[in-house]
């Protein structure tokens, strides 16, 4: 959908440190929670029984996060936007698709459970962010549209960040199924703000004459 907003783009070396750390991150997340969980990892094996319970949810919920997940950095990218334009747009609608599937299987998931405040507020502001960068672009606002954008991949990568203590056994045992819902929140707000206050670090930093 479109390229990082225009207050970083100015800062490549930036960027580069922030999709690293993030790519670092969804390796980390990956060995230690979809690899052990494939081999049955005993701290996760009731888990992973509810997993295969509902791997026809499941499923769709995750390709289509993953579609997600890796269309965000290569449509923040600038030079593949201004020299691949109906590329970048095929793929953010693409995004959307796969924003509005991710939300709804997500939903279905934890429905009758009790993270289900959590994973509603978190597809919430997923659709809501999505939907505003959507408009924005129809309305040609690109500044808008770049600034929801940021913060709807924010969202896309809770899915990622809110697995890293997963290996964390006081964590993973003891944190219980509400605090878990409790947790996804405050990782979903805590993405919004840290992109909020990326999105106006200039104005928050520099006084007006």
């Amino acid at each position: 959908m479109s390229s990082w907003p225009a207050s970083n783009s100015a800062h490549p070396r930036f960027k580069t440190i922030l999709w690293m750390a993030l790519g670092i991150t969804v390796l980390f997340v990956f060995i230690t929670s979809e690899l052990l969980l494939i081999t049955d990892y005993p701290m996760y094996h009731a888990y992973r029984l509810q997993v295969i319970a509902d791997r026809h949810l499941l499923i769709p919920h995750t390709i289509a996060g993953i579609f997600a997940l890796l269309i965000g950095p290569i449509n923040f990218s600038s030079r593949i936007r201004q020299r691949h334009f109906q590329l970048h747009r095929v793929l953010g609608y693409i995004y959307v698709i796969s924003v509005f599937i991710g939300s709804y299987t997500g939903i279905a998931l934890a429905a009758g459970r009790p993270g289900l405040p959590g994973t509603t507020m978190q597809a919430a502001a997923w659709i809501v962010c999505t939907v505003a960068a959507f408009v924005a672009a129809r309305n040609r606002q690109i500044v808008v549209h770049r600034q929801w954008m940021a913060r709807s991949y924010a969202v896309t990568f809770t899915f990622v960040s809110s697995r890293v203590l997963n290996l964390w056994p006081r964590y993973w045992s003891h944190l219980g199924d509400v605090l878990a819902a409790v947790g996804v929140i405050a990782f979903t707000l805590a993405s919004l703000l840290i992109v909020d206050l990326s999105l106006n670090w200039s104005e928050l930093t520099t006084r007006r004459n």
